[in-house]
């Protein structure tokens, strides 16, 4: 991920690295084991920034495991979306340590978009919740978590923050966890009709004009173009309207700088509006 200037002004303005472990939160009628000490006993200034909580979630009938990642954020304070926008730290997740994964899929629900003295950001403000679908390598068997999970929370300034999470999820349980159901039903919904994109080479990449199906809705869109290979810096899209469609402009970048060739598959356009999200993934080009 490139690190712009305005990041890095943003991040230095306060710094700060917290390391904490949490216990899987049980389900109604499970006991509670602790598995860890408490965030309080080892970072007792963590609280005022953030408090994480494992959701254990349930195996689903196709053999996956529905958990979550609960984050009660202090008063006023955010923590950021995938891509988080002018300036942030967009969650990252490493599941190294962990045993009977086989594959993980983060689901997100639908952020705000904030301007603060001129940067727009992307974030969850409070409190969110994000669903964790876990693939497990061996069917039927519990799953246990050693992860670590980077992410930034932010007020005025912007702390960086490392959660060590662990925790074992029963493949017992079957019922489904309102929490993370909300959350799931709170992602961004699917576009309808297809975009079309036209790329063009620059000197050291490619840009991007995509030409969104989606009529407008208030005074503002905020478009999001995101690639799927984290390598290639995709910079702010620049967006107009021409009717029902919403031209979204955005340079990829890789490294090193060079034109390459786009798999408009990989795009991913995700369209902000007042009153909700809407998700496209994919692009078609000109044959």
């Amino acid at each position: 991920m490139l690190i712009t200037g305005a990041m890095i002004k943003h991040i230095l303005l306060g710094a700060l690295t917290a390391t904490t472990l949490f216990a899987v939160r049980p389900s109604d009628g499970q006991a509670q084991t602790p598995m860890q000490n408490s965030a309080q006993d080892l970072a007792p200034n963590f609280d005022q920034f953030v408090k994480a909580t494992v959701l254990p979630g349930w195996r689903t009938a196709d053999g996956t495991h529905m958990a979550g990642l609960e984050l009660q954020l202090a008063p006023g304070w955010k923590t950021y979306w995938r891509s988080p926008g002018d300036a942030g730290i967009p969650p990252s997740f490493d599941w190294q340590g962990s045993a009977n994964i086989g594959a993980v899929k983060i689901h997100w629900p639908a952020p705000k978009v904030f301007v603060l003295n001129g940067l727009l950001t992307i974030a969850y403000k409070d409190r969110v919740v994000f669903p964790i679908e876990i693939t497990p390598a061996t069917d039927g068997q519990p799953i246990e978590i050693e992860a670590r999970v980077d992410l930034g929370v932010c007020e005025d300034v912007c702390v960086p923050v490392s959660l060590d999470i662990q925790g074992l999820l029963s493949p017992d349980q079957t019922m489904a966890d309102t929490e993370i159901s909300t959350a799931l039903n709170a992602q961004p919904t699917p576009g309808q009709g297809a975009v079309t994109c036209n790329v063009e080479d620059l000197k050291d990449g490619l840009k991007v004009t995509a030409r969104i199906p989606l009529p407008p809705a208030g005074d503002t869109d905020v478009a999001v173009i995101e690639f799927s290979d984290p390598a290639v810096w995709v910079s702010e899209a620049e967006t107009k309207r021409v009717g029902d469609n919403l031209i979204a402009t955005s340079e990829l970048i890789p490294e090193p700088a060079a034109p390459f060739a786009l798999d408009a598959s990989a795009l991913r356009f995700t369209v902000f509006q007042k009153d909700g999200a809407f998700d496209f993934q994919g692009c078609q080009t000109p044959s």
